[in-house]
């Protein structure tokens, strides 16, 4: 048996752990219950994944090479900061900016453990400094300012210094006329600065107002799965245009909360990408391995627009 054929007959197999599961076809998405009534499988270590959707096994370099989309059902299993950037960056031309920030615990917090260790673990799991990377490069040619949230990092969570880097992300592009593009991907505020993270809301949406409405520049926000509370309420929906990836979570309030708030059943796919879009809440639903290209001809087309020749003629 050839090793492509072994590989094959492994990735059937793992099929079949799932395979009670009727419904696991592209597109679709399985609701909280009947994911609690899945196969539990430990795949924390070794050379295979479970797809979050179908539950099939996926060969981790096969969904490496399919960046991170399950190859069964479709569905867009959470990469790192590092991989969209590979994603979305021609090579060699990125240029990372305030590697050296890190968060201070100004409060002395503690819960089960304290907010240092917590960051230290953070920064030995990712080999980040805290839970965005920001920079610049070139997207297909086009020089970009980009900010990406990584959920590995204490689940994305904004603090001081997520904020104060994308603010400065953010003053920079709007300083050299750059078009910006933010990828969320956070479950909020973090909780263990208190008032110091819940004030970036407001920092990083008036440098944006700067951005967008003084100097008439595009910026762009990405939303993947997931993206919650504070990131929602401020700059993940003030882009010029808003993109989300297939079947991403996006909410303000989980729904458990709204559950337990309103004493109502919220039905399966209230906050996931495509019923917002029907709302008229996003733009573009965009897959991740034609996202590079969408956003470029969106560039093409914003540097063609009739009030940048006006402005260029004055």
């Amino acid at each position: 048996m050839s090793l492509i054929n072994w590989f094959e007959e492994k990735r059937k197999f793992g099929g079949l752990i799932g395979a009670f599961i009727e419904k696991a076809t592209k597109g679709y998405v399985l609701s909280e219950r009947e994911k609690d009534r899945s196969i539990n499988v430990d795949t924390n270590k070794g050379l295979w994944t479970r797809c979050d959707n179908c539950e099939n096994m996926l060969y981790i370099k096969f969904l490496k090479q399919n960046k991170g989309v399950c190859e069964e059902c479709g569905y867009h299993l959470q990469i790192n900061s590092t991989e969209r950037i590979e994603l979305l960056i021609d090579r060699d031309t990125w240029i990372p900016m305030d590697e050296d920030m890190v968060a201070q615990d100004v409060l002395k917090f503690s819960d089960e453990d304290s907010y240092k260790n917590r960051i230290n673990l953070s920064q030995k799991r990712t080999g980040l400094t805290d839970a965005v990377q920001t920079g610049i490069g070139n997207s297909n040619g086009i020089p970009v300012a980009l900010g990406v949230m990584d959920f590995q990092f204490m689940g994305g969570s904004m603090g001081s210094v997520v904020g104060e880097k994308i603010t400065r992300l953010i003053e920079y592009a709007t300083q050299e006329s750059l078009p910006l593009i933010i990828v969320c991907a956070s479950g909020g505020a973090r909780m263990q600065e208190g008032t110091l993270s819940s004030m970036q809301m407001a920092k990083i949406s008036s440098v944006l107002q700067i951005h967008q409405v003084q100097k008439k520049l595009l910026y762009i926000a990405v939303l993947t799965y997931p993206t919650t509370g504070g990131v929602t309420a401020s700059f993940g929906m003030l882009g010029d245009i808003i993109i989300a990836e297939p079947k991403a979570y996006i909410a303000f309030a989980g729904k458990r909360v709204i559950e337990q708030t309103l004493r109502q059943k919220i039905p399966d796919g209230f906050q996931v990408a495509e019923s917002l879009f029907d709302h008229g809440l996003l733009d573009l639903i965009v897959p991740r391995n034609l996202l590079k290209g969408v956003l470029s001809e969106i560039f093409e087309l914003y540097n063609l627009a009739p009030w940048k020749e006006n402005n260029n003629q004055v």
